[in-house]
């Protein structure tokens, strides 16, 4: 069962469960998936949408099902052939009473035997916080708080117990407080009664006595003294590189693995750990242990493991990860990129520049992200840096006078340069790529020290690069190697959240040139990407991470795989576009914005909306159907808030903006009232939709073909085989109709290409590609797994237009077309009436291609190909030349298998 032939990634919550999964489990075998790969199965807050709030990890969420429902599922997946895969949260826990190991550091602080189970800081700097643990989750400032009676002091009868009740959540309190600060039985509760100045000053001399310290979530930033996951206090950092603590954190997932009941693991956010490197080493070690205990028709395979890891657009996985690969958002973006066209990145960040008003590149913008996140979001956590690298300066006499400020300075330059989510520096220093990565953010660093013209910061910049790993901490004593460990840490895990904070929930937001482009894993810097290009880095995780997995939709995506391909298409109508949103502008949005006071929209806020509805749109909204009009508006308001306050320019989730926020609210709404006029904003933004949509089909196929067909294994985020338009969570994480999907498979066994064609819009051509590859991927296992790839020559005016290539074993071959930029090469059979949809069907039409071919092996000269996807047969030309305007006059992409 393993390594997976293809997964299909399932979020189990209270409304989808184990048992859920386990009805589903037919479908999922006749798609043709091989595993099922769920979303964190350990017990979670409760209510968890998504399960990474972990709070108890030795026990399957009762939520789901509990683990009779896991074995129920693991059972009836094995009868249908499928195995499954789990998601597991090592880097983080929640902050929850419910947590038992969490309410243990409460109750007894360091006496508890979990006091270093967590990333806590127990002898920090703030005599206040020493001994304790901050926790900031009061909704207002303590003070306030006690005054209102948000904080109380109840009596569990039944558990014969004082606790506070803090906004109806009960924490424990300490023993020794209660003898000595404490009422002697609930007759005395009213001594503590918050309402009486007496009162509250009784209380707050009981509370000063806990393990920890009431405050107030916006105290968190500055105040905080354990490692959170990013920003988000209710999770805090697990210290997994303790072995008592990775064995009490997978010995439920270990124990399922040796029993077979699970064939691998997804690592969750594997840069928040201190050691990942060291941490993926022991997990596969710990999986390999157990493969000699497993069923005996589950030994021969090895563990399956990968990692949710972001790499920037030249990063790669070096030798020392023993793991499988990524889960694939790399491959997200080339996908993504390779289908944008070249030409109108101008055009396109002309139009940006002219409605944002801010020219700078999107690096600026990113850069002054990370600015406000060190100044607002994390000082905490670059403080906690720079105390650790002040440690290492006062153990050596020829550096000790370099000051903490001084310190605090230029650790600023340099993680607001960073240009990766983390290195992996450790005893040894830096590996190869550490060392060019790090020292091209010293470069920049100190291009921004220059221009201070009242100091000279560059000596203490060296100095750092080596104490941050440029000089190996194993060369120098015990204590020096500590503290240089320490700090090599402190700094390796601050720079995953910034970054992820700084890009994906700032910059993202704020720089808006295609949103296409602005999405996890991706750089909205890089508009596009040559075909030559992406067949080397296919060609490259087939050397290196055959199986890593390779995916175009997840549970964290921005958009969903069909909106971003549809926006793809506006590159290939970049003056079009733009000149009618300049119009749109011009006709359906209130007066530019000029600032402070005023309550008009932003024009670059307003140009993100345009995008968002164009780019969602659903294929089968009319713009005179109101009720649907109106449950589109709701999805893109949800969209809208949580893009405007994510930017935090305007508006924010700390200090939201109301009347600003009302002002875009009202003018998605008027852009979304149902058309009465022939120039009704709905009726053109419908128009536009339906222009491009079958442009952007095209690109959806192609890009789900690629998805299916390159070196790797393919993941289907749930419900991804039909249409997706969807938006940010939550709206990607909505119920999927499973019913309708199972019943447009038993009706597309019997459908042709051209009935499919012809009813596009219901998804089940899509659905059709996705069975037809995983079926070509079961027939021809081999050749997917471990294929070698290589892209084809073409022949003729339109070779840009297409990726061809063949993946090969010994002499069998399966051959991939994926059309590119033919937005402008449909038929299209519009009617007479403006307020319908064009009849435009996502088919090339045959003479576009013109003299286009692909070059086949020789071998193949006179070869019949059967085409996995549409049931169609092809010949090849005697000279080993298949003409595109054939090979592609059914489907508007191919995969070609000798008959």
């Amino acid at each position: 069962m393993s390594p997976p032939r293809a997964t299909v990634r399932l979020q189990l919550h209270k409304d989808f469960t184990l048992s859920d999964a386990r009805d589903r489990v037919p479908y999922f075998a006749r798609l043709g998936v091989s595993h099922l790969y769920l979303s964190p199965i350990t017990r979670a807050r409760a209510g968890s949408q998504h399960g990474y709030d972990v709070v108890d990890h030795a026990q399957v969420n009762p939520e789901l099902g509990g683990e009779a429902a896991l074995r129920e599922l693991a059972a009836t997946a094995r009868t249908a052939g499928l195995g499954l895969i789990v998601d597991i949260v090592p880097n983080h826990m929640a902050t929850s009473t419910d947590n038992p190991w969490w309410h243990s550091i409460l109750e007894h602080g360091r006496a508890s035997p979990h006091a270093e189970w967590f990333d806590i800081a127990w002898d920090g700097v703030d005599k206040e916080l020493q001994g304790k643990v901050l926790a900031p989750f009061l909704g207002k400032p303590y003070g306030e708080a006690l005054a209102a009676g948000d904080i109380t002091l109840r009596h569990d009868a039944a558990a014969g117990r004082f606790e506070l009740d803090v906004h109806g959540t009960p924490y424990p309190l300490n023993a020794d407080s209660l003898r000595t600060h404490g009422p002697r039985d609930a007759g005395g509760l009213a001594d503590f009664d918050p309402a009486t100045e007496a009162g509250r000053e009784r209380l707050h001399a009981l509370l000063e006595c806990q393990h920890y310290r009431l405050a107030w979530w916006r105290a968190a930033p500055e105040e905080i003294n354990w490692r959170r996951f990013f920003e988000i206090s209710d999770l805090i950092g697990v210290r997994v590189d303790r072995p008592d603590v990775f064995d009490a954190v997978h010995a439920m997932t270990l124990r399922f693995y040796e029993e077979g009941l699970i064939d691998g693991v997804r690592v969750d956010h594997v840069d928040g750990l201190s050691d990942p490197i060291g941490y993926c080493g022991r997990l596969r070690a710990a999986l390999a242990e157990r493969v000699a205990r497993r069923p005996e028709s589950l030994r021969a395979h090895e563990p399956y493991l990968v990692i949710e890891k972001i790499l920037a657009d030249d990063e790669t996985l070096d030798d020392r990860w023993q793991v499988d690969g990524t889960t694939g958002y790399d491959f997200m973006s080339q996908a993504g990129a390779v289908l944008h066209d070249p030409a109108g990145e101008q055009t396109l960040t002309d139009l940006w520049d002219r409605l944002s008003g801010d020219p700078r590149p999107f690096s600026a913008v990113a850069n002054e992200a990370r600015d406000l996140m060190l100044l607002r979001h994390f000082p905490a956590e670059r403080l906690a840096a720079a105390r650790a690298l002040h440690r290492v300066a006062r153990l050596d006499l020829r550096t000790r006078d370099w000051g903490e400020s001084a310190i605090l300075r230029v650790l600023w330059d340099l993680l607001s340069v960073f240009p990766v989510y983390r290195i992996y520096a450790d005893e040894r220093g830096w590996h190869h790529m550490d060392r060019v990565r790090f020292e091209h953010a010293a470069t920049q660093a100190h291009a921004r020290i220059r221009l201070d013209r009242d100091g000279d910061d560059g000596p203490l910049l060296q100095l750092m690069s080596g104490w941050l790993g440029g000089e190996p901490p194993e060369n120098f004593p015990p204590e020096e190697c500590l503290a240089r460990r320490e700090a090599i840490r402190r700094f390796q895990q601050l720079t995953p959240p910034l970054t992820a904070k700084s890009l994906e929930d700032t910059a993202f937001y704020r720089y808006g040139r295609l949103l296409s482009r602005n999405e996890v894993g991706a750089d909205p810097a890089l508009f596009s990407m040559a075909p030559d290009v992406f067949h080397r880095r296919c060609a490259a995780r087939g050397r290196h991470f055959p199986d890593a997995m390779v995916a175009t939709a997840t549970h964290d995506h921005k958009r969903g795989e069909d909106t971003r391909a549809r926006l793809a298409a506006l590159s290939e109508v970049s003056a079009l576009w733009s000149d009618t949103v300049m119009d749109w502008m011009n006709r359906h949005v209130p007066a530019t914005y000029s600032g402070a006071g005023t309550v008009s929209p932003h024009p670059a806020d307003v140009y993100m909306l345009l995008q968002t509805l164009v780019g969602a749109w659903p294929l089968t909204l009319r713009p005179d159907d109101a009720a649907g009009l109106r449950a589109f508006g709701d999805r893109v308001s949800a969209w809208q808030q949580k893009s405007l306050r994510e930017a935090k320019l305007r508006t924010s989730w700390v200090v939201p903006d109301a009347t600003y926020e009302t002002a875009c609210e009202d003018v998605l709404r008027k852009l979304l009232e149902p058309a009465q006029e022939p120039d009704a904003p709905a009726l053109e933004l419908a128009a536009f939709a339906a222009r491009i949509a079958p442009a952007g089909i095209v690109n959806s196929l192609s890009q789900t073909l690629l998805r299916m067909t390159v070196p790797g294994v393919p993941d289907l985020y749930q419900g991804t085989e039909f249409w997706d338009f969807s938006l940010v969570d939550p709206d990607n994480r909505t119920p999927v109709d499973y019913d309708a999907r199972m019943a447009a498979l038993d009706a597309s066994d019997a459908a042709d290409p051209d009935a499919l064609l012809a009813n596009w819009r219901d998804g089940r051509i899509k659905q059709a590609i996705v069975r037809g590859a995983l079926r070509a991927r079961h027939d021809h296992a081999d050749i997917f797994a471990r294929g070698g790839y290589v892209p084809l020559p073409i022949l003729g005016p339109r070779g840009a237009h297409v990726l061809a290539f063949v993946r090969c074993v010994e002499d069998r071959c399966v051959f991939v077309l994926a059309p590119r930029l033919c937005g402008q090469a449909l038929r299209t059979e519009a009617g007479d009436d403006p307020s319908a949809a064009p009849t435009a069907l996502p088919r090339i039409d045959s003479d576009f291609w013109d003299t286009t071919a692909v070059v086949l092996p020789h071998r193949y000269a006179g070869v019949m190909l059967r085409d996995a996807l549409s049931g169609r047969e092809r010949r090849v030309g005697a000279d080993s030349i298949l003409p595109l305007g054939e090979a592609l006059a059914d489907f508007p992409v191919a995969l070609l298998i000798p008959d």
